[in-house]
C-alpha cells in the first residue's frame, strides 16, 4: 500500500475513532440540555471551526452548488438529532449499528446480483437479532436510528455531489453553518457550563471526521472508505462501553457481528469484482472537480468523476455522531 493511501487510512481511523468519542462525549451532557440542545451546540461548534478554514465566497455560488449544500444541512440537522434522540433511548452501540445499515443500503442498491440479496437477507437477520423485537423494545429509538440510516444514506449521495462542484471542504463549511443556523434558538436557551464543555467537545470532534472523509477520499481508493464503514458500530460499542458505562448483551453483540460481517463481505466482493482497478476520487483542482478559479468566475457545475472501466464508484461514509 502507497504511502499516501496508509496516511488515508490512518485518517479514516482516526475520523472513525472521534466519530463516536464525540457521540459519547454529547451524550454525558443530554440530562442538562437534551439531545436538542448537544446538537445545537456540535453544529455551532462544527460551523465556527470550518468556516475560517474554509472561508467560503457565498455570493459567487451557483443554484447547482447551492442545492446539494442546502440538502446536505437538512441531512446534517435531521441526521445529528435522531442519531442522538436514538442514543438516549437504546445506547450508542445499538444506535450506530442500525445507523449503519444507511450506507450498506447504498452500497447493496449499487449491484442487483444473488450475492446482494444474500447479503440483504444476512443485514435483516443481523438486525432482528440485535433488536429482538418484544413488548419491552423501544421502538421509537429503533424508529430515530433508522431515521438516522437513512439520513446517512442521503449523505453518502450528497456528499460526492458537495465534494464535486465545490473545492475543498467550502460545501461542508456552509452546509454546517446553515444546519448550526436551524438550531441557533435552541442554543439561545442554554447555560449549563458542564454540560456545554461536553456538548462543544462532541462539536470539535465531528467537525474534524466531517473534514477528514473529504480527504481521506483524496487519497483512498472508495471501496477501502467503504471497508471502513464496519468499524463504526465496534468503536460505538466500545465507546459506550467505557465512556457512558452501557453494556451490551450477548445477542447484541452477536447481531453487531452479523452486520459488520455482511458490511465486510460486500465490499470485499466488490474489490474482488473490480478488476484490480484502484480509482480514487478526484481532488477538488482536478478537471472533474473544477478548479477555485473556474468556480470563482461562476462557470457551469463539471461533471462528477468517473470510474475506469469495470470499477465502482463509492461515496464517503459521514461521520455523524
Amino acid at each position: 500500500m502507497k504511502s499516501s493511501q496508509l496516511t488515508g487510512v490512518a485518517t479514516m481511523l482516526g475520523s472513525a475513532t472521534g466519530n463516536q468519542v464525540g457521540a459519547a462525549a454529547g451524550a454525558h451532557a443530554f440530562d442538562a440540555l437534551g439531545p436538542a440542545g448537544v446538537v445545537a451546540v456540535r453544529q455551532l461548534v462544527a460551523a465556527a471551526l470550518l468556516l475560517p478554514v474554509a472561508r467560503p465566497d457565498v455570493r459567487r455560488f451557483t443554484w447547482p452548488q447551492w442545492w446539494p449544500v442546502l440538502c446536505l444541512a437538512g441531512v446534517f440537522a435531521v441526521m445529528n438529532l435522531s442519531l442522538y434522540e436514538a442514543v438516549d433511548r437504546i445506547g450508542l452501540g445499538l444506535a450506530v449499528t442500525l445507523e449503519v445499515l444507511g450506507p450498506l443500503t447504498v452500497a447493496l442498491l449499487g449491484s442487483r446480483t444473488r450475492f446482494d440479496l444474500l447479503c440483504a437477507l444476512a443485514a435483516a437477520a443481523g438486525v432482528y437479532v440485535l433488536v429482538l423485537p418484544g413488548p419491552a423494545s423501544d421502538y421509537p429509538g429503533i424508529a430515530c436510528a433508522l431515521l438516522a440510516a437513512g439520513c446517512w444514506a442521503a449523505y453518502i449521495l450528497l456528499n460526492r455531489v458537495v465534494g464535486a462542484r465545490l473545492p475543498g471542504v467550502e460545501g461542508l463549511a456552509v452546509a454546517t453553518s446553515v444546519s448550526a443556523l436551524g438550531y441557533l434558538p435552541v442554543a439561545l436557551t442554554l447555560s449549563l457550563e458542564t454540560a456545554l464543555g461536553y456538548a462543544a467537545v462532541a462539536g470539535v470532534l465531528s467537525a474534524v471526521p466531517y473534514a477528514a472523509d473529504l480527504i481521506a477520499l483524496r487519497t483512498v481508493p472508495p471501496r477501502v472508505f467503504g471497508m471502513f464503514m464496519s468499524v463504526h458500530p465496534v468503536l460505538a460499542a466500545l465507546a459506550g462501553l467505557v465512556l457512558l458505562g452501557q453494556e451490551l448483551r450477548g445477542h447484541e453483540w452477536a447481531g453487531i457481528a452479523v452486520v459488520i460481517g455482511v458490511l465486510a463481505a460486500n465490499n470485499l466482493r466488490r474489490r474482488s469484482g473490480a478488476g484490480g482497478s484502484h480509482t480514487t476520487a478526484k481532488p477538488a483542482g482536478s478537471p472533474s472537480g473544477g478548479s477555485r478559479a473556474s468556480w470563482r468566475r461562476g462557470s457551469r457545475t463539471p461533471s462528477a468523476p468517473t470510474a475506469t472501466a469495470g470499477s465502482r464508484t463509492a461515496a464517503a461514509p459521514r461521520s455523524c455522531g
